[in-house]
């Protein structure tokens, strides 16, 4: 006799994850046939399957999890102690859960002796890597193939986002997966394989970061970069009852502009990113990419074969252009009138070819985001621009073979359940509410260096949150009012920490001449200051990097045009004359940062950088702007890297010269030569996950500020930064030696509005939605997939019992609700 360990995973609160289907009994294997890590691996010996809904409408999990003989669970429950925590992570080791969609491949086979066998794709996988669920004997036919069309019902409806009712018998033959025989999970099946793989192509065709997110798994031609292109999928007759929700080919091409000046023309191949198989297929083998003025800043890309317009597109920043010189290849955006995104690769036939258009496509973005002539750009700073968008490495990256990291034991956060905006020590499982109870929402983050303590602006409140020895949040108390010294209320624009976290320095939007200091011991505005009669407050930050750990008093500020320092213990206006920076020019400063030392970092909505020693001079270094705003800075301790937020890339500079007669200073201390710029490194996700975030969400990529992880005592290792409902963890050694999509994700149901790491840790991000605040550990995030990009929502969806009942103080984390925040006093 056989027990599930973990009963309550079958017992749903609600509808949104009830089972729809189970088979009782079987094996799960994972089977490698072109693999060197072994053919076949049983990951369960004994196993249910089925099919769940989750808590979003149109998606379903296959779900397949470990069965265990009776008194089997209790003896490993014995031994893992009772460390709700470590249960939790064993539970996870218990199941496997797969997003149903096309790009699994899921079939049905029938062997000899009426063995029936499960099969789909291992999306995180190698090529040709698949998971085989083996039904016990004792499975009828019958009931794997209501399995199966339960199965393609529910790939149906996420693929079309209608229900499966709306379909024929002909939409879900679509569904039907006749490709080679599954392999056998045993190791005397295995075949014998010759893999010599020689040419760059083939090494493109398995290292292309297109697929990342999920693998063909049947043999690629070395012949060919890419895949060939797949047979035209069935169209219905009736197309107004049959037309998919969005559409997954290539969109037809809009009528093309006449051009004005042709600033590139090249031949090559078009590729088109194929959302089922995770895949670039080839559309044409020659055609023609043209790269035009239309005139009054804008410019046109266009792409046709002597048969065919293929597409036509404007340049601009969302087309996010990636340009690899390895494999000759340039890789860019579509997004269409109806919201649609679309992912495309043109490939040339050599360096000098693809050179001529990335200068012709470089010059055109640049136009158009400047409306300055690319003819007027110094010859060292348009390389500079081109160095940012080429697909490098740093000149210093160690060279070495990539490896998977395996991340530190840390403790795990808790679950990311939905919680009640009640917190009611009877609470019951019915009493969730995910609706705000107020009109305002979260919208800034600070988190304590001095003190292990976070706070989050909602509205004219501020919640107040611990952090726990176990990396949970634990709300302590709120301010329920904040409001000037004279008793008007405001929204905080910008919230900083300062004088070891004893203090808050606030800023009113609608008065940005002044600022406010709240003392956090009694919860309320104590100081008003005026800075100055004539000078706005753009934004403000610390002295250095690790001021609001000391006493130091005063603080830095920018104007759209000045930098300066602010002392509060002047009479008067606080703005201090003598340490004054001020342009005639209008900078349009947007951004400032400063590192242990005091050097100090200022961007601007033009997109340049300056550098600075200290206060009061001329910038040592400033750096060349790329075209788009800079929204946020921050620069590493020691000032080696400075990292800027654009609007839909990163970018990382090393400020450390290497050469010349000031090899081994910063840029922040002496000036670089005319000809020896800093090479940037942007950072931007890979345009096929653009598109899949866009396909899933809706919308385009728009990043908060990111931030380094910070700590006295090690170098930062890792970013923060968040697009959506998407948070985005950059490891620093992978960008630095180039790796191919150096990044993990998380997926929340909603926007995130900010976010930022746990001081002295590079484990533990404190992530701020609009209406819910946590604490998660880095070991949640995972590699950018179809699945994780689609999102876990599996523990997202349903509220549990438990005997620390989540939504109260003792919880692992805290919503600022109804009655905590919004109506309490403080």
């Amino acid at each position: 006799m056989f027990v599930l360990k973990n009963v309550g995973k079958l017992i749903f609160g609600s509808s949104s994850q009830e089972s729809m289907i189970e088979l009782p009994q079987g094996q799960l294997y994972l089977v490698r046939p072109l693999s060197p890590k072994g053919y076949s691996e049983l990951i369960f010996k004994d196993a249910t399957a089925r099919i769940r809904r989750t808590g979003q409408d149109f998606q379903y999990q296959l779900v397949v999890q470990r069965v265990y003989e009776e008194g089997e669970a209790e003896l490993l429950d014995d031994e893992e102690a009772e460390d709700a925590e470590l249960n939790a992570l064993a539970a996870e080791r218990d199941e496997k859960t797969f997003l149903l969609d096309e790009a699994l491949h899921f079939r049905v086979e029938s062997r000899e002796g009426s063995q029936k066998v499960l099969a789909w794709k291992d999306l995180s996988g190698d090529v040709g890597d698949v998971y085989e669920f083996v039904c016990d004997p004792s499975i009828q036919s019958a009931q794997v193939e209501a399995f199966e069309r339960i199965a393609r019902q529910c790939q149906y409806e996420r693929k079309y986002r209608k229900p499966h009712s709306t379909a024929s018998e002909a939409d879900l033959q679509h569904f039907d997966f006749e490709e080679q025989p599954i392999p056998q999970a045993s190791p005397i099946h295995s075949p014998t394989l010759a893999r010599s793989i020689e040419s760059s192509d083939a090494m493109f065709q398995l290292r292309n970061e297109a697929n990342v997110g999920a693998k063909r798994d049947h043999a690629q031609s070395t012949n060919s970069v890419l895949a060939e292109p797949e047979p035209e999928p069935y169209q219905e007759k009736d197309a107004e009852v049959q037309q998919p929700a969005k559409q997954t080919g290539p969109p037809e091409a809009p009528a093309q502009p006449e051009p004005k000046e042709i600033f590139a023309m090249e031949l090559g191949e078009l590729h088109f990113f194929d959302f089922p198989s995770g895949a670039f297929v080839l559309q044409d083998s020659s055609v023609t990419a043209q790269v035009s003025d239309i005139g009054n800043w804008n410019y046109w890309l266009h792409v046709a074969s002597s048969e065919k317009q293929w597409l036509g597109i404007p340049v601009i920043a969302d087309i996010n252009p990636v340009f690899n010189f390895e494999f000759l290849s340039f890789i860019f955006n579509q997004f269409t009138e109806d919201g649609s995104a679309y992912s495309w690769l043109l490939r040339f036939k050599d360096n000098k070819t693809l050179e001529t258009f990335q200068d012709g496509l470089m010059r055109a973005l640049w136009e158009q985001l400047n409306e300055v002539k690319w003819t007027k750009v110094k010859e060292q700073d348009r390389q500079y621009v081109l160095d940012a968008f080429e697909d490098l490495n740093m000149d210093d990256a160690p060279i070495e073979e990539e490896e998977e990291e395996e991340a530190p034991e840390v403790e795990e956060a808790e679950d990311d359940t939905a919680q009640s905006e009640h917190y009611d020590s009877d609470e019951e499982q019915d009493d969730v509410e995910t609706e705000p109870q107020d009109s305002y929402t979260n919208s800034a983050l600070a988190v304590g260096y001095k003190h292990d303590r976070s706070f989050v602006v909602r509205g004219p409140k501020i919640g107040v949150f611990k952090h726990t020895p176990k990396n949970h949040l634990e709300f302590t108390t709120n301010i329920s009012k904040v409001e000037t010294p004279h008793g008007e209320k405001f929204v905080p624009k910008k919230v900083m920490l300062h004088n070891e976290d004893r203090n808050l320095i606030l800023q009113n939007d609608t008065d940005p001449n002044k600022l406010y200091r709240m003392d956090l011991e009694y919860g309320k505005v104590v100081d008003e200051w005026k800075v100055h009669d004539d000078i706005p407050v753009t934004t403000f930050a610390p002295e250095n990097k690790f001021a609001q750990m000391t006493h130091e008093p005063t603080f830095l500020g920018i104007s759209r045009n000045a930098l300066f320092r602010v002392d509060p213990r002047l009479s008067g206006n606080k703005l201090v004359d003598s340490q004054l920076k001020q342009y005639v020019s209008k900078n349009d400063f947007s951004s400032v940062s400063t590192t242990e030392k005091g050097y100090v970092a200022v961007a601007s909505n033009k997109g340049d950088i300056r550098l600075f020693d200290r206060l009061g001079i001329n910038a040592k270094t400033v750096i060349p702007a790329l075209g788009e705003p800079i929204i946020g800075l921050d620069v590493s301790a020691d000032g080696r890297w400075v990292l800027g937020t654009c609007r839909t890339y990163l970018l990382l500079i090393d400020a450390l010269q290497k050469s010349g007669k000031n090899e081994g200073k910063l840029g922040f201390e002496k000036p670089f030569a005319a000809d020896a710029k800093p090479q940037p490194r942007r950072l931007a996700l890979t345009p096929e996950h653009i598109a899949q975030f866009h396909h899933e969400t809706g919308k385009g990529v728009t990043f908060t500020p990111a931030r380094f992880n910070t700590s006295k005592d090690n170098e930062e290792t890792s970013i923060i930064t968040a697009t959506g409902p998407y948070i985005i963890d950059w490891n620093l050694s992978k960008v630095i030696r180039g790796s191919k999509a150096p990044y993990i994700i998380k997926r929340y149901e909603d926007t995130v509005k900010a976010d930022d790491f746990k001081f002295g840790s590079d484990q533990n991000v404190i992530v701020t939605l609009p209406n819910w605040v946590n604490m998660v550990g880095k070991q949640s995030l995972k590699r950018p997939t179809r699945e994780s990009i689609a999102g876990d929502f599996q523990r997202l969806s349903t509220p549990r019992r438990s005997t620390g009942r989540v939504g109260t103080r003792e919880s692992g984390r805290y919503k600022l609700g109804r009655d905590d925040v919004v109506n309490s006093p403080y």
